[in-house]
């Protein structure tokens, strides 16, 4: 392997923190709130912040730089994300949205090169601080319905646009890794055909409940070029934790429901907490550099952060792959 691989960027700590529920996902939470879920972070060891313009349309950056910007800048870790530029607009309300609260900005699409740079610029402004470790390259994918079917022209105008202005801009030391941050496989695939990323933020596509296709796909070609990855939703938005609710769009695929029971059941006869265990799968592969569920409570976040930290029977994680509940390939986490 050369050195170019070698010396690919990936974050200093594994457990990280994710800025959805920050940003008002699915509930509206204060400013206070969301700073003491920052404080409870920082005392419970994470020094990984990803976040981005979308959540929220800027109240995630906002609320991460306030607690942010007073840290030593080489103690953390932070990542956001590019693809949509935020315009000023009073009280925005957009059907479909999982931003909760008043939003005083509206979006707009924007790939390429100008709009790459233009939108870092503005996540600085936002968060008060003098720099960002990764960039994302953000929903460029068919899963986003406000691209579709239409997400290969996007994903052109990045291919030379977005793509060759993050590698100029890591070249500048501006920057220390970008990739895509995506819900689905292709176009990470694809960016690794066409350029060279750092890193991916892979969401919804590595977790107890679905990740043979990353595991199968993704991981190896990653690996193989030195790229790591972040795993993003490793609790399905909460469905391992609890909720009532299936990642993003409120829809619950077939099955799931039937494989999140017998998951619960394997977990009690083993007497293994789930969110525990759904924490540390995803932690589990090498070419794995972080870990970042989201959180709305210093409580969940301590919960989460401890978690790492336990230690789960190797026959849980057996039984697991003899009921065919998790591919029989997939690294399970070594005995602390």
């Amino acid at each position: 392997m050369n050195n170019k691989i070698n010396m690919k960027y990936r974050p200093s700590s594994k457990i990280g923190l994710g800025g959805v529920a920050i940003g008002n996902g699915f509930a509206e939470h204060n400013d206070q709130d969301c700073l003491a879920v920052m404080e409870a972070a920082w005392a419970a060891g994470v020094r990984y912040f990803d976040t981005s313009p979308w959540y929220g349309l800027g109240i995630s950056e906002h609320r991460m730089g306030i607690f942010l910007k007073d840290k030593a800048r080489d103690q953390y870790d932070l990542s956001t994300k590019v693809g949509r530029i935020l315009e000023p607009h009073e009280d925005f309300k957009k059907d479909g949205l999982m931003w909760k609260g008043k939003m005083n900005f509206t979006y707009r699409y924007d790939y390429t090169a100008e709009g790459t740079r233009r939108s870092v610029e503005d996540s600085l402004q936002r968060m008060g601080l003098s720099s960002i470790d990764m960039v994302f390259i953000h929903d460029l994918s068919e899963d986003n319905p406000d691209l579709g079917k239409n997400w290969e022209h996007y994903f052109e105008i990045a291919r030379t646009g977005a793509m060759p202005e993050l590698i100029k801009m890591r070249e500048e030391g501006i920057i220390k890794g970008w990739g895509l941050g995506v819900n689905t496989i292709e176009p990470m695939i694809k960016t690794m055909e066409v350029s060279d990323p750092d890193i991916f933020l892979s969401a919804c596509q590595y977790s107890l409940i679905k990740h043979e296709d990353d595991l199968h796909q993704v991981f190896p070609e990653a690996a193989k070029n030195g790229i790591s990855i972040v795993v993003g939703a490793p609790l399905c938005a909460g469905f391992l934790a609890g909720q009532d609710r299936y990642l993003y769009n409120g829809d619950f695929p077939a099955g799931v429901k039937e494989k999140l029971a017998a998951l619960t059941t394997i977990a009690a006869e083993y007497d293994v907490d789930l969110r525990t265990a759904a924490l540390q799968f995803a932690a589990a592969p090498d070419v794995v550099s972080a870990v970042i569920p989201g959180a709305s409570s210093a409580n969940q976040v301590e919960a989460n952060t401890s978690s790492f930290h336990i230690n789960i029977p190797g026959e849980f994680w057996d039984k697991l792959k003899r009921e065919k509940l998790i591919d029989e390939n997939a690294p399970t986490p070594k005995k602390k």
